[in-house]
């Protein structure tokens, strides 16, 4: 086969990148998948070939350049496949939300014009089927697991074993077409299409080109020291701009391997037996992780629990110093590796961390306690900051110069500063191309100069460089006394506790500020089980009185941490209700990344905001859901508005 395009300076687009590995890895393992409880493993030879046989299948089955093919499904290696397959052919790739709803779904493949559609199972191609009436250039439909499928209508739909066989079968009758095609990616042909979460709106497709996708692969790999060796775990949304450049981007760029889980119900016991080098998760997955290990230990017998209070105190106090090679005395340090030993090797082990070099997270902002726990046990997770349009990286911490009220500095190659009004932008090699059939957003996101503007608030500390991230610009407000109003800035404090799984803080232009709550299920429900509790419904176990109270101390708790800062003291919740239903993606009041519809969820409970704000005590609500299967329906409830004591400080502030 033919080589793909390359520049000076290595390959100029991910089908080349994929070449070099065959050549210079061919018998390195590239991607694993567990399947039916078995790992199953290709080399980078191997991963060629298989990538090969479906873009001359696609080749087969009318694929032109310029089109845009859709990939839909949990992560496994045949759908990144799928995705170097579609550049390879000249078209582009755009990865969904295999969890997005059919109406969803049909936004996105009307949106970008998808001729092909390639999904992972029965689940995926009903949802496509349904809508596929309003799809007007839709042609194919490429399904990976046949199981349910055998008395479908194939006369558009084709099994991907088959595409990759019919592709092997004309190989002579396309491979020169197939040459030609990737003879003319460069640097500025679009790598991926990828849909922003659509917090305020409609998604937008970004455009980003394999200029943004080599560049930033190849400075954020530089900047951590990732290798060919390492292992990562494949297990975020293929849709989401990080699970493409760490399982696709970095992947290709370093040569390490990708592997996924068999099911989101095994990752954890996946994530135990792959230990990956190179992690990431978002703060929910860490805090959802740590509530477990807590909550185990409180089932634990006395000499255990001894055991792990006693090293983990010792891990806080010294853990995070030995991590970033400090001086720590001898004894410290030997009463660390007893530690070692005893609770924090067994713990990493346990949670799938025993190897982790380099682990970041990001999203959201993690908890000061949850985010030292990981690092006093020796694990080196940092936090970075990013989004879409940079193709992920914008800050990131250094080893040595990790805080956690901080995103770190500019990651290699990028330009930051702040606006006049505290809105934070930047310029880098991984700024997007521009949203597709969206000019208008795209100048107003990007100026002609290169710089971006993230919709956040924040400031640049002058000593170290550090970027600190407030809130979201356009949710940064006032209070009705004129103090400053950053709601996500309390939200984050508040979801620090493990019972607490969601918050949504409302006050600007009024007096005081308010609160919605979400319990976490998990933690509040095993707490319920110890204490003989008995409940019947996550409504139920929301309204008991003594989950409202410790409810009522965390936000308490919060407050005073509050009143500490000058700027945000205002802030404090002052009431505040607990939900009688998780905030959920497909209520449409979080987006598929958890990220609040603050907008949304004003609109849809505005009867329980008036409740708290008019001093009633209780209110009555009925709220419309959405089941699993897509039929509606709805939920009745009486919520207990409850008070909150705000601290002394912010009294004092108000009197002024």
């Amino acid at each position: 086969m033919a080589k793909p395009l390359t520049r000076a300076d290595g390959p100029a687009s991910v089908p080349a990148l994929l070449h070099r590995n065959a050549e210079q890895f061919a018998d390195a393992p590239a991607y694993r998948e567990k399947e039916f409880g078995i790992w199953q493993s290709w080399t980078w030879s191997q991963t060629r070939d298989e990538v090969e046989a479906l873009a001359l299948g696609l080749l087969n089955l009318g694929v032109n350049e310029g089109d845009f093919i859709a990939i839909i499904g949990r992560n496994r290696p045949y759908l990144y496949w799928a995705m170097v397959a579609a550049e390879m052919v000249g078209a582009v790739p755009v990865p969904l939300y295999q969890d997005a709803n059919a109406e969803e779904m049909a936004y996105v493949l009307d949106h970008c014009g998808a001729r092909f559609v390639i999904v992972g199972d029965q689940e995926q191609v009903d949802k496509v089927i349904e809508v596929q009436e309003d799809l007007h250039q839709f042609e194919h439909l490429i399904y990976l697991d046949p199981r349910g499928l055998r008395k479908y209508d194939h006369t558009t739909l084709h099994q991907y074993s088959h595409v990759q066989d019919q592709g092997r079968a004309a190989r002579d009758e396309f491979i020169k077409e197939l040459e030609a095609r990737q003879a003319k990616l460069d640097y500025d042909s679009t790598g991926v299409m990828l849909y922003t979460s659509g917090t305020t709106g409609k998604p937008k497709g970004v455009v980003l080109s394999n200029r943004n996708i080599i560049e930033t692969a190849k400075s954020s790999s530089a900047f951590d020291g990732l290798r060919q060796t390492d292992d990562i775990l494949a297990y975020l949304p293929m849709a989401w701009v990080g699970d493409f450049i760490f399982s696709v981007g970095q992947a290709m760029w370093t040569g390490f391997c990708t592997n996924c889980p068999e099911s989101a119900d095994t990752m954890h016991v996946d994530l135990r037996e792959i230990g990956p080098t190179y992690y990431f998760a978002p703060p929910r997955v860490f805090e959802t992780q740590l509530t477990n290990v807590m909550i185990r230990m409180e089932d634990a017998g006395r000499f255990k629990k001894w055991l792990f209070d006693h090293f983990m105190a010792h891990a806080r106090k010294v853990g995070p110093d030995i991590l970033d090679g400090r001086n720590v005395s001898q004894m410290d340090r030997f009463k660390y590796n007893l530690g070692e030993f005893f609770v924090y090797g067994p713990l990493k082990n346990t949670l799938g961390f025993s190897r982790v070099r380099v682990g970041y997270t990001a999203g959201e902002a993690i908890g000061p306690e949850i985010f030292d726990f990981y690092r006093s046990l020796g694990i080196n997770l940092k936090q970075l900051y990013g989004q879409t349009e940079a193709t992920v990286f914008i800050t990131a911490q250094p080893d040595g110069e990790v805080r956690s009220d901080t995103v770190g500095v500019t990651c290699p190659g990028v330009e930051l500063k702040i606006a006049d009004n505290g809105e934070v932008f930047y310029r880098s090699p991984g700024v997007f191309v521009e949203y597709y059939k969206n000019p208008e957003s795209t100048a107003d996101t990007k100026d002609a100069e290169g710089w971006v503007a993230t919709g956040d608030a924040g400031f640049i500390e002058e000593d170290t460089g550090h970027l600190r991230i407030i809130d979201r610009a356009k949710d940064v407000g006032q209070m009705a006394n004129g103090s400053l109003f950053a709601p996500k800035y309390v939200e984050n404090k508040l979801k620090f506790f493990p019972n607490i799984l969601e918050a949504v803080v409302f006050g600007s232009g009024r007096e005081q500020c308010t609160a919605f709550i979400n319990i976490d299920l998990t933690a509040v429900g095993n707490w319920a089980e110890r204490n003989n509790i008995g409940y019947a419904s996550y409504q139920e176990l929301a309204q008991h009185p003594q989950v409202l109270a410790t409810v009522k101390s965390h936000v308490e708790e919060v407050n005073a941490s509050v009143a500490q800062d000058e700027m945000l003291s205002g802030c404090q919740v002052h009431r505040f209700v607990v939900l009688h239903k998780e905030l959920d993606a497909d209520d449409g009041e979080l987006t598929r990344t958890r990220k609040v519809r603050r907008r949304i969820i004003e609109d849809k409970y505005s009867d329980i905001i008036n409740a708290l704000y008019d001093g009633s005590d209780e209110v009555s609500t009925t709220t419309e859901v959405t089941y699993e299967d897509g039929r509606k329906g709805s939920i009745s409830a009486t919520l207990t508005i409850c008070d909150a004591a705000v601290s002394v400080v912010a009294a004092k502030m108000a009197a002024q």
